[in-house]
Parts: C-alpha cells; structure tokens; sequence
C-alpha cells in the first residue's frame, strides 16, 4: 500500500480518499477550507451521500486524517473544482494544487489530475506547475484519470465504473494503474496521452447534453402535434440503434451544462453543442410559457415550484433547473411590467405586480435557499411545478394536491404522474 495525499475534499475527493483509506492506504485529505477540514473531524459531513458517513467514520478510525498541510506522499491525486467563468473553465484552482503539491514532491511521486478540465490542462497547465519544485515531469509520474460517479450512488461507483487513465510515459500509466487497480472493480482503460483521456471524459457529459436536447427539441415538436413526447420517445427507443433521452425542465449538476463548453476551450469548431447548450437551458422559458398559455398571464399568480436538486432522490442544487426556472418566472414578470413593455400600465412599472414563486424540495437543506414545507408551497397556489422526479412527488395524491391548489395546473416537467388520475383529481396536467 502506498501513502497518498488528496487535495480537495468535496463531492468527489472526500469520498475517493475514504475508498482508498478502505483499501489500506495511508491517506491524507488536504483542502484549504480549515473550517471544512474541522467539520469532517467532527464527523459533519458536507455531502449527501448515501453510505458515506460510515465509509468516512470507519476511514478516520483506521487511515485516513485531514490534514491542514499538504504532506509528502506517494501519490497527489488533485480533487479541485474547476467552474466555468465567461464561458472558461476556472484553473486557477488546478494551478493553486499544483503548487502546493511542487512544494513537497519527490522523485519518483506520482500526480494525477481528477478534476475535469479542458484538453490539454494536464500536460501544458499542470505539468509546468509541478516543475516548479526543480524536477522535470519523468522525473516524476504525472497522469489524468477523471472521475465518472453520479451523485446518490458515488461509493459503488467509484469501485465499479471503468477508469479512463492517460499518462504522459508508461511509467505514469503503470503507476496509476498500481493505485486505481487496489479498489477499482470495472475496467482500468489505459491511453498514452492525459490529453486524450480529458477529452473522453468530456465527450461522456456531451454526449448526454447533447441527448438531452434532442428529447427537449422533441417535446417542444411533439406538443405541436398534440402528441405525448414521452409515449414517441419510448416507441422510437424499441428501435435497436435508437437510444433517445428524456425531455426535462433543464439540465442541472456541476457536470453536463458546463463540460460541454471545454471542448471549445482549444477549439473555435463548437457549433452543435453550443445549440444544445441554449436548447437546455432555455427550458425554463418554455416552461413559463407552458404556465402563462394555461393561467392566461403569470402576473400576480402564485407558483409552487416542486424541487429544486437538479436530479431526483439527491440533496445538491448545484445548477438547479427549479432554480433556474424560478428566476426565469420572475424576469418574465419583471420585463412584462417594465417601464414601455408591452401591458406595462401608463407611467411605466407597477411595482404592485409581482409573482409568488414558492420552492420546495424533500431533500435539499441549503440554508441560503427559502424552502418552504410542502402544505405552505401548495396552499392557495394557482399552479405547480414538478421540476426534480424526487420519489415523494410521484406518489403525491392527487386529491389533495388539488384541495391546497388554488389553481388547477400542474406542470409535469419529468413525466413522473398518473396523467389519469390526477385529471379525475379535477386537475389539468401539462408534460413535457
């Protein structure tokens, strides 16, 4: 077993250096967040994970401590975000880590790069950084190997799914094999080049994004047509070769609306995924505009917006499309009443006009986010909408759910009801 120090201990680093305390290395967790650092100590965990409290309690009990200095070790694995910032991934974080990794590497250590980054980062962002510390890559191992979890299964999944691993020589290929291989179940895919391996890895969240806007583009069509896109889309996927996704009120998580973009980082050729990009993220307009054609004008109406995690059955809220929606909701009201728009009363802004949007969500806790309990969201509401296929939603009844409403229109933006009975509830449901 080696000794090895993981830099950034959020979604994906706490738990990957909790799997690796498992299988028997020493581990230290390094973040710059001290409070973070106490917290964990404490056993206060800031990710909603099932599974995770005992994997981290049973790792701080065995090998695995925080650290509030990057140590020397065997093995760097840098965990780091990287967010998009003017349509550019943020490295300056990527940068930070290699640095303080170049403060105490040695010969013979091992880097690898999780975080997901434009082509190219490994080798001509990192790699320079690293050499800092008076040794040239060779000297010292350096690779890419992105994680792949979805949030709500991130244990099993770090153990599972197959690992891309790209290393600039065989040596930094054998050596992060000889790492992953010691909890890594699926398949270690080995490629000679860390640029290659960035590259799949965001090819993987396009590829998704880019689904995703078809089955958007889909639902739109079909509701021309009168047509249930959902119903289309299942018939259409019976075909061997087909393999369309779902429509959604947007696409949320720190992943697929922002790794598509880092394609076109070294790239100018961005045309397609750029379109999907706006297809998903112009939902929540659709939306609205599902909501003003069914209450007539969303102008001093009140709106329940069901969920607010970006997926269901998870507690991160990280690019939310129920976020997205409700502010979406509130420019539209805004803009319509704004001095010289259309309908706007004479003397410009009526600054009495406004909506009531009220969010709910069965598993986000954020404090910064004004949640309100599920009777309060609903209770004289004139429409709802289903944003996140949370579990609790789909098994609402509909009964009730029409005695709180003030209105009679729920917006199923996940295709998650009984079309059927909610109508014989008196309610008017709309899908996606």
């Amino acid at each position: 077993m080696s000794s090895v120090c993981v830099h950034g201990l959020g979604y994906i680093g706490l738990p990957t250096a909790a799997v690796l305390a498992e299988a028997g290395h020493d581990v230290f967790g390094y973040d710059v967040d001290v409070e973070l650092l106490d917290a964990i100590e404490r056993g206060e965990l800031h990710v909603d994970e099932p599974g995770l409290d005992d994997v981290i309690a049973s790792a701080l009990d065995g090998s695995l401590s925080v650290t509030r200095e990057v140590v020397p070790a065997d093995y760097h694995l840098i965990c780091v975000p990287t967010p998009l910032e003017d349509g550019r991934a943020e490295l300056s974080y990527v940068e930070a880590a290699g640095e303080a990794v170049a403060a105490e590497l040695r010969p013979d250590d091992t880097v690898i790069l999780e975080s997901t980054v434009p082509p190219g980062t490994t080798v001509e962002v990192l790699g320079p950084v690293l050499e800092r510390s008076g040794l040239d890559v060779g000297e010292f191992s350096l690779a890419y190997s992105p994680e792949t979890v979805l949030p709500g299964n991130v244990i099993a999944e770090l153990h599972d799914n197959d690992r891309a691993i790209g290393g600039v020589d065989a040596a930094s290929v054998e050596a992060a094999v000889a790492l992953y291989g010691s909890f890594v179940e699926g398949e270690l895919r080995t490629m000679s080049d860390p640029t290659l391996a960035e590259f799949v890895k965001l090819l993987q969240n396009t590829y998704r994004d880019v689904n995703i806007a078809l089955a958007n583009e889909v639902a739109m069509i079909a509701a021309d047509y009168d047509l249930d896109s959902r119903e289309a889309i299942a018939l259409a996927n019976h075909h061997p070769r087909v393999d369309l996704h779902q429509p959604g009120p947007g696409v949320g998580g720190h992943c697929i609306p922002i790794d598509p973009l880092f394609l076109g980082q070294g790239s100018d050729r961005l045309d397609l995924i750029e379109r999907a990009r706006a297809i998903n993220d112009g939902m929540a307009a659709y939306v609205t505009d599902l909501l003003e054609t069914e209450l007539g004008s969303i102008t001093d109406t009140s709106v329940a917006i069901l969920g607010v995690a970006y997926k269901g059955n998870v507690a991160d809220a990280r690019e939310s499309p129920g976020l997205r929606l409700a502010e979406t909701l509130q420019q539209r009201v805004r803009a319509t009443h704004a001095p010289g728009a259309e309908g706007a009363g004479v003397g410009g802004s009526d600054t009495d006009t406004e909506i009531d949007v009220r969010l709910h969500d069965p598993h986000v806790t954020d404090s910064h986010l004004a949640l309100e309990s599920l009777p309060d969201a609903l209770s004289g509401a004139d429409a709802a909408v289903i944003a996140t296929d949370h579990d609790e939603y789909a098994v609402l009844d509909p009964t009730e759910v029409a005695a709180q409403l003030d209105g009679d229109t729920v917006i199923d933006a996940k295709g998650i009801l009984d079309v059927a009975a909610w109508e014989a509830a008196g309610v008017t449901v709309v899908e996606l």
